[in-house]
């Protein structure tokens, strides 16, 4: 336990030093929420077919969590595992009697806090500047969908860095994806104005599920068990891959 809290606040310390973090976790989904924001605003949808019925930064700012989540796990651990590697750091990890297990719990944790203070910046700056309210939220329901999905992409995250050679490869990779997921999975253009063709390509996509998974209860409406299961069952594929997968040199 000593090593993993050890280990855990070296590389806590390391990740928000990283810039591709700093940029992607914090400034990128808040740049696009003041952007968004000054665009659409946030009166209601009254007729509920682009907005579900909300205003627009009520219906984004879930949205937007999950870009954050995703970020770290498509961008910044692949890039952090696979820049380990090539620099020799998880050979003299596993040198130093490491386990596998600290070293990834190590990263899951950090993976959380960071999600978390990303998305906390987010709803602060929501509610300050657009005067944000949500009076039919559930809150445990949003917090179990942020932890699902943040343990889901740091899953992805370790599997990615897991299976890319080089920490160049690993962020080339994690960008496409990144960008791809944003437009396609409901973070961009919302999902109800896309064409069939489009829809299609989001629903194979996990992020569309991650940010239904905390769309729903943020917004009010009733619990849905599917986007959460489609979570939960790519947190295990990714989880029990990247074990596989994971080589220290």
């Amino acid at each position: 336990m000593r090593t993993l809290t050890k280990l855990t606040w070296v590389e806590a310390k390391l990740f928000v030093r990283e810039p591709t973090t700093v940029v992607f976790t914090f400034a990128f989904p808040l740049l696009v929420l003041f952007v968004m924001g000054g665009v659409f605003g946030n009166t209601p949808d009254p007729d509920g077919a682009v907005f579900r019925g909300v205003g627009p930064l009520n219906y984004y700012v879930p949205a937007y969590i999950g870009l954050v989540i995703s970020s770290i796990g498509l961008i910044s651990l692949p890039v952090h595992l696979a820049a380990y590697r090539e620099r020799g750091v998880l050979r003299r990890l596993r040198a130093s009697s490491v386990s596998v297990w600290g070293l990834l719990g190590s990263q899951v944790i950090v993976s959380i806090a960071i999600a978390a203070l990303g998305s906390l910046l987010l709803i602060i700056a929501a509610g300050i500047v657009y005067d944000m309210r949500l009076p039919g939220w559930s809150a445990w329901q949003v917090a179990a969908a942020f932890l699902l999905g943040t343990l889901s992409f740091a899953s992805v995250g370790v599997l990615l860095g897991a299976v890319l050679p080089t920490a160049r490869s690993a962020q080339g990779a994690g960008l496409l994806l990144f960008f791809a997921m944003m437009m396609l999975s409901g973070a961009g253009p919302p999902r109800e104005v896309m064409t069939q063709a489009m829809v299609r390509m989001g629903d194979v996509m996990p992020l569309t599920y991650v940010i239904e998974s905390l769309q729903d209860p943020w917004l009010g409406f009733a619990w849905n068990p599917v986007p959460f299961g489609i979570v939960l069952a790519v947190m295990v594929a990714a989880a029990t891959l990247s074990v596989r997968a994971f080589r220290w040199e």
